[in-house]
């Protein structure tokens, strides 16, 4: 891979020029982490990043059905490096549970970003969450689950309802200490075939139907007798993100523990949904940077009408919008980060601060991965012809890029989560708040502008008959993730100092006024130069 990659082998932390700057504006311990931080960043640049290149290329995972003994096991083969490195990486899941911090969990995700390699850990993360919050009579799953000695899933969507949870029809019937699961399919299953326990939704005989009459349910995936507990009927060959084995699961009458109380089942299976819409949001901005640092070396190694491109002014253009959108993303990933840190001790029915984590996650989920789309197609253009051929490493930022809008629910589904959350948790109100806190007292421009985007776009949504709002809740989704971006890159700034006043200005300008990047950006050299780390750092040959 280090001839198909300008940053293979650097350290990831270090060329990162926005990611320290925010992390000390949101994280109260972040200089005591800084070096764990800078030592994760050259696993991330290096072994895991070329690993997991091998692993989309050469070794994806494959489903072994039986034993030698003609025994059935469902059991995925791994590259051995494969395992090992994901053994290595468990360390990113323990900070929440051992005092320490989301915004830890996630700048190491970050850091990482590979979606197949993050994903095992994260839906891991997501299973011992559940346990560990909801269910201490589980509770001897946690140190494993969190120590890689075992590996979680969460499989809660269905062939025939995909993101209507309510659609599910898996029927769960309580046997003594324990319930038995039947079902058809649990069609989109992550960590089949390594996960030793996974959280599945069923309805419990006599439940009521829709979302409200799930329970959340942990189903290991051996019985009491030492024997496989479900089937995995096949895996998904994809076209995107290879490394994470992804299959169908079928349960026949399967051995299942209730999580927590069987009526509250939808509200722990929303909190694990924010948790992943958090970790996708967090895979996206770090493919978007990746991309992005790729781009930066490019730009200077390939040369074009006698000079190089990096001197051309379009392409200054193209690179000042890749750091606006990373920028602009990135902050505002943390800042529903920390949302999430502050509220996620709270428990059902929750509190206003727990709806504001909630809220967020619609706006963070969605906008990022619409920039990490963009993003890292942009950088494939400044690649030119060699973006578009496989064997280069930026082909594959862009294809994993493609799958972030739609792992954890589209961009219709976070509109509609919105909309909910504002009509029956009033999430839109504390969200209101914050933005005027963040906005109060500054002179910017880009300020009003921002309160004011936030306040007209709230006054449409919160006036509009539930068609009307439907209709234009995706737009809505958008304005107010952009409006919140400004915010907190002002809010950076005052930490961090110039670059984010300016990327402020410059990502309202784009995506608040629909203008072109003002002609300054041109000279603001910040923008478009390599990250000081890198150098003097010679380009692969």
């Amino acid at each position: 891979m280090r001839f198909q990659s300008y940053i293979c082998g650097l350290n990831h932390w270090r060329l990162d020029p926005d990611l320290a700057p925010i992390l000390r504006h949101y994280w109260d311990d972040f200089e005591a982490h800084q070096a764990e931080l800078a030592a994760f960043g050259r696993l991330a640049g290096g072994r895991a990043y070329e690993l997991a290149d091998t692993i989309d290329r050469q070794t994806t995972p494959t489903l072994v059905m039986h034993d030698l003994d003609g025994k059935r096991v469902d059991r995925a083969r791994l590259d051995p490096a494969h395992a090992e490195l994901l053994q290595e990486l468990t360390v990113i899941n323990r900070p929440p549970y051992q005092g320490g911090s989301w915004l830890h969990h996630f700048a190491y995700g970050y850091l990482l970003a590979d979606p197949g390699l993050y994903c095992t850990l994260i839906v891991t993360n997501q299973t011992a969450y559940a346990l560990y919050k909801y269910a201490p009579d589980l509770g001897e799953w946690v140190e494993p689950l969190l120590s890689g000695q075992a590996w979680g899933a969460t499989w809660m969507t269905e062939t025939q309802g995909g993101s209507d949870l309510g659609a599910n029809q898996t029927v769960a019937r309580q046997q003594g200490d324990h319930w038995r699961l039947d079902g058809d399919l649990k069609y989109f299953a992550s960590n089949a075939g390594i996960a030793d326990a996974a959280l599945v939704t069923a309805r419990p005989e006599g439940a009521p139907p829709g979302p409200k009459g799930l329970a959340l349910f942990l189903v290991p995936r051996l019985n009491r007798e030492g024997e496989l507990n479900y089937t995995v009927r096949r895996f998904k060959a994809k076209s995107a993100t290879r490394a994470v084995p992804t299959g169908e699961v079928e349960f026949d009458d399967a051995q299942a523990y209730l999580v927590g109380r069987a009526e509250e089942g939808i509200y722990y299976t929303l909190e694990t949904l924010t948790v992943s819409r958090l970790g996708n949001a967090v895979g996206a901005m770090g493919l978007a940077r990746k991309a992005h640092l790729e781009a930066l070396f490019r730009v200077r190694a390939r040369r074009a009408f006698g000079k190089a491109i990096v001197d051309h002014p379009l392409v200054r253009h193209d690179l000042t919008d890749l750091a606006v959108r990373v920028a602009g993303g990135t902050a505002l990933l943390f800042h529903a980060v920390q949302a999430f840190d502050r509220a996620w001790h709270d428990r059902p029915p929750y509190t206003a601060q727990y709806h504001l984590a909630r809220f967020l996650s619609h706006l963070v989920k969605n906008r990022t991965a619409e920039h990490a789309a963009a993003a890292t197609l942009l950088a494939m253009e400044l690649f030119g012809g060699l973006g578009f051929m496989d064997e280069y490493a930026i082909a594959r930022l862009h294809r994993e890029a493609l799958v972030t809008p739609i792992w954890e629910g589209t961009s219709n589904i976070q509109a509609l989560d919105m909309l909910e959350a504002m009509a029956k948790k009033g999430a839109h109100e504390p969200f209101l708040e914050g933005i005027h806190a963040l906005t109060a007292g500054r002179r910017e421009p880009e300020a009003k502008l921002a309160r004011q985007m936030v306040e007209k776009t709230l006054a449409e949504l919160s006036t509009s008959e539930p068609v009307a709002a439907q209709w234009i809740s995706k737009d809505a989704l958008r304005r107010l993730a952009d409006a919140t971006c400004v915010a907190v890159l002002l809010a950076v700034a005052e930490s961090g100092g110039e670059r984010y006043a300016k990327m402020a200005a410059l990502y309202a300008a784009r995506f608040l006024e629909g203008q072109s990047y003002p002609a300054w950006a041109h000279t603001f050299e910040a923008l478009w130069a390599l990250p000081e780390d890198a150098e003097g750092v010679e380009a692969p040959t």
